[in-house]
């Protein structure tokens, strides 16, 4: 038997990194999280300590912030720089895997107004973009994570497997509520990537919010078939999507009436455990690129 080294990567995670523009008066904020693995011929680093072919992970940090310098653009387009950056400058990296976190910023205002240099963070949402440019060839997956919906009706739950373990009452009207997150593969790496994020989170929204559900999975199944009908950039789109539990809360021994057929108005909401709704839509004619989903798990 024989004991060989396997599939590996290093780099240097979470690089947080802030970008004010200030070449007007009205400043501009980007605040990222990046991090960068490197594939390559690494082996004897792992085997024999050799360095001579690692770009050490302080190297990649500078570089980084040195790239950040010049503008950052989309998510997407600096995730490409930099690892079209690593790929072409060392001839031992055959591969970059850069993916990034974008945290959201808003304007505080003063007597309605905007303010130029005054921000608060926005809800938890994240934008995310992951870029894999393995040799020639560049995969771009943008997406979202905890954005949280919520329908106070258009919902309902039945018809499922009753045995001896069942207590869950089959309902016609509930409240559904998840915290989206999601990713969806581009078709190409060259795309007006603000143009259709918006695009797609925009899809993701009105679908959830107009269709009626007969379960989580149908809505999630819904979301995804809609963004690839809308958006011919996209190839393929996962979803993981918690289910967000509200129960009616029983107040009939204070000698109240919190029913559906009554006010149904107070609800508990149960944070875990949840129902947990993952899958897939793709394109039955687009060519699967495995190589752009490694490194990013939670997914089916």
């Amino acid at each position: 038997m024989a004991i060989v080294l396997g599939p590996n990567q290093y780099g240097k995670a979470e690089v947080r990194v802030v970008a004010v523009d200030r070449t007007t008066a009205r400043h501009t904020l980007v605040d990222l999280n990046v991090s960068c693995a490197l594939r390559g011929d690494f082996d004897a680093a792992f085997t024999d300590g050799d360095n001579s072919h690692v770009l050490t992970t302080d190297t990649q940090k500078n570089t980084v912030f040195a790239f950040a310098r010049d503008g950052i653009g989309t998510p997407e387009e600096f995730g490409l720089r930099l690892a079209r950056h690593f790929v072409g400058t060392s001839e031992w990296v055959t591969g970059a895997r850069i993916a990034v976190e974008s945290y959201g910023w808003d304007r505080l205002s003063v007597g309605g107004t905007p303010h130029d240099h005054a921000f608060r963070r926005s809800g938890g949402e994240v934008r995310t973009a992951v870029v894999t440019v393995d040799g020639e060839d560049a995969h771009v997956v943008a997406g979202l994570s905890d954005l949280v919906v919520l329908k106070s009706t258009g919902s309902e739950f039945w018809g499922y497997p009753v045995d001896r373990y069942t207590t869950l009452p089959e309902t016609r009207d509930r409240i559904l509520a998840t915290a989206v997150t999601a990713r969806w593969r581009y078709t190409s790496a060259e795309l007006d990537f603000a143009g259709v994020y918006d695009g797609v989170r925009t899809t993701m929204l009105e679908t959830f919010a107009s269709v009626h559900s007969l379960a989580l999975q149908q809505t999630q199944f819904a979301m995804g078939t809609a963004v690839l009908e809308r958006h011919p950039e996209v190839a393929e789109v996962r979803m993981s999507m918690p289910n967000r539990h509200h129960f009616l809360q029983d107040l009939s021994a204070f000698g109240l009436d919190n029913t559906l057929d009554g006010p149904g108005v107070v609800y508990h909401a149960d944070d875990r455990p949840y129902g947990l709704i993952e899958g897939s839509v793709l394109r039955d004619d687009v060519p699967a690129a495995e190589v752009a989903w490694q490194g990013t798990p939670g997914f089916c």
